[in-house]
């Protein structure tokens, strides 16, 4: 890899997700881990063109590294947002091959791309042309007809001539016609090996599995194949499970927080966002599952969802929230320790 050109550590990343990974998620994400490599929501070349990057690119300078995924088919409309993508300070721009929604089909972007290589490959070399940061794909394994590995091989060698290195890969097809999007995430079986395959036969290319994994363990056997993983709805739904992986995966000796600490690390960027004008409940969206398995964590969210939304609602609605937690394990413990108590009088 032209390291001059690629200075992103990818051994883990975190999925760029519709409607999910925006800029108040991807800020929350690095109370938990300073190295993984956060991607944004898919943004479509005509919304940064048209609407203006105002309105699409801003993020907080520590959500780097990240990278831009953008969604489009044209290339010298993906030129030009790879350029903006460098001005505006993000470490890697993503062409989404891989996303089977109707809409996406509709705007000749997203998974359907596979079935045109050489136009993936001169989209890709257009946006080479006009930025210096490092250029990626994320695609499938194959979509509806394409039975095979020499059909996915047929889709990553024209992009690869072009100098990409760096393949994403969901190791599940997509469906285009018959599967929604939640179903093509679900329905499909994983072929890791597939995936195994093409990093064998290009050892030169970094390959990147995506699909499947639900914790930090799951990526152990992975990364002895292939060079990095990706991480996806796990990391939203239960983001304390990124706690680790900077210790785990980047060998930092960095203490690992408790989830206390990274929610009141959190408190200072939420209450600037409120001072900015932002509403609370679209930053706490974000952290319902963040006590996921712990004493309190159902109060935790029901309070939030019940009071995040209401107007004026502030930094106070947090601060209550964890109160519950707290209150929740001090009543947990005591009553474990009674019972330890009551079997060793019986004894």
């Amino acid at each position: 890899m032209d390291t001059a050109r690629d200075s992103v550590n990818r051994r883990f990343t975190v999925a760029p997700m519709m409607d999910w990974s925006d800029r108040h998620c991807r800020y929350f994400w690095r109370q938990l881990s300073q190295h993984a490599v956060l991607y944004t929501e898919m943004i479509t070349t005509g919304a940064i063109l048209h609407a203006g990057p105002e309105r699409f690119l801003p993020f907080h300078q520590h959500e780097n590294p990240l990278a831009l995924q953008l969604g489009g088919s044209n290339p010298q409309d993906l030129g030009r947002c790879a350029k903006i993508a460098e001005d505006w300070g993000y470490d890697e721009v993503n062409l989404n091959c891989g996303c089977p929604s109707d809409r996406v089909q509709n705007g000749m972007f997203g998974a359907c791309l596979m079935a045109q290589p050489q136009l993936v490959a001169d989209c890709i070399k257009s946006m080479q042309d006009n930025c210096s940061i490092p250029v990626t794909v994320k695609h499938r394994i194959g979509i509806d007809d394409m039975e095979d590995y020499r059909d996915m091989v047929a889709f990553v060698e024209p992009i690869a001539a072009t100098g990409c290195k760096t393949f994403i890969v969901h190791a599940r097809k997509a469906w285009l016609q018959g599967l929604s999007p939640k179903e093509n995430r679900e329905i499909p079986p994983l072929q890791y090996d597939m995936v195994y395959r093409l990093k064998k036969d290009f050892p030169d290319l970094e390959i990147i599995l995506n699909g499947g994994l639900v914790d930090l363990a799951s990526c152990d056997a992975p990364l002895q194949q292939v060079d990095g993983v990706m991480l996806g709805r796990a990391a939203y739904q239960n983001p304390y499970v990124l706690a680790e992986v900077d210790q785990r995966f980047y060998n930092s000796d960095a203490p690992v927080k408790s989830r206390e600490q990274v929610l009141l690390d959190f408190f200072p960027y939420i209450e600037q966002q409120l001072s900015a004008g932002a509403h609370l409940n679209y930053i706490t969206r974000h952290i319902l599952g963040l006590f996921q398995g712990q004493p309190g964590a159902k109060l935790f969210r029901r309070y939030i969802s019940q009071n995040a939304h209401l107007k004026g609602a502030g930094i106070e609605v947090l601060q209550q929230a964890l109160q519950l937690i707290v209150d929740e394990r001090e009543r947990a413990e005591q009553y474990h320790n009674d019972r330890l108590q009551e079997l060793s009088q019986q004894s």
